[in-house]
């Protein structure tokens, strides 16, 4: 079972590099699966004939759509994935 990190806790430069790296691979995955949600909206959604305020579907759900997509992924990134650690800067205190 992976160990939980304190923002209080001292950590390892390893460790903090370990955080940053899950943190990079798991905004990595979000920007991939938001790639393919736009795909599925814009280009798998071009012969379905339906209309929201007289635009296609295809249109609303690869604009409008994607930004919902990623303000959830976002959130979920934010509030679930990422952790606060100190990085150790020198401007901390500023």
């Amino acid at each position: 079972m992976a160990k939980i990190l304190n923002f209080k806790q001292k950590m390892t430069e390893a460790e903090k590099f370990s955080v940053v790296r899950r943190e990079a691979i798991y905004t990595g995955v979000a920007l991939a699966l938001l790639i393919i949600f736009w795909l599925i909206a814009g280009f798998g959604l071009m012969s379905v004939d339906v209309k929201i305020f007289h635009l296609p579907l295809w249109a609303v759900a690869g604009s409008v759509g994607v930004w919902i997509f990623a303000i959830c992924a976002s959130y979920i990134l934010s509030h679930k994935i990422f952790k606060d650690i100190d990085l150790g800067g020198d401007d901390d205190d500023k």
